[in-house]
């Protein structure tokens, strides 16, 4: 068993694995080019199929032209909390792959890019970072707003931060400030298939 930050896994891993969750509290550290490039660049080496790299990362930093934007993109209830991060990541994936010389339909586009964001995360982790995914943005205004291409699909949206003191959030979010649990590993892995109704 391994225990870090409040949790506990089941099974020995690494403590990276629970040291990394999604904190709404930032401290409004600001993080350099060469610091994201950092954290994109650990995205960049995940696996994906036919080495198709399917995921493209759009983003913006706090302090810089392009924050207002991306920041009009999420909900007004992310938008709270997300306006103290360092940075907002858009993450996008492109629907096709190249096999021989011509395009076709990715069916794991979206499994290879979540693949890309898992790394991301965990490099932000190890960095003393925390990054926080979420899908209460609007899609099809970021697909307009940041000029998505056809072809690609926007996936999710990231705000990456210096954790913060809970007491900066509203009560009821403060409350929830805390790493979550996770369902047993018996409720998620099947030997040999799923169990029979």
């Amino acid at each position: 068993m391994t225990t870090a930050n409040g949790r506990t896994a089941d099974h020995s891993i690494d403590k990276i694995f629970l040291e990394r969750w999604s904190p709404r509290a930032f401290t409004e550290e600001t993080i350099s080019a060469a610091d994201l490039n950092v954290l994109l660049e650990a995205a960049r080496w995940a696996p994906s199929s036919y080495n198709s790299q399917p995921w493209r990362f759009l983003y913006a930093r706090r302090g810089t032209a392009h924050w207002d934007k991306f920041l009009d993109l999420l909900i007004p209830f992310n938008q709270g909390w997300a306006k103290g991060a360092a940075a907002l990541i858009v993450v996008v994936s492109k629907t096709t792959m190249r096999q021989g010389d011509k395009d076709v339909p990715s069916h794991s586009h979206s499994f290879d890019t979540g693949a890309a964001w898992a790394g991301l995360a965990l490099q932000a982790t190890l960095k003393g970072w925390q990054a926080h995914g979420m899908v209460g943005f609007d899609m099809s205004k970021a697909a307009a707003v940041l000029n998505v291409p056809e072809g690609y699909r926007v996936e999710a949206a990231v705000a990456i931060g210096r954790q913060g003191d809970p007491a900066s959030l509203p009560e009821a979010l403060a409350a929830r400030e805390k790493p979550s649990p996770r369902n047993p590993l018996g409720d998620i892995a099947f030997e040999g298939g799923f169990p029979k109704g």
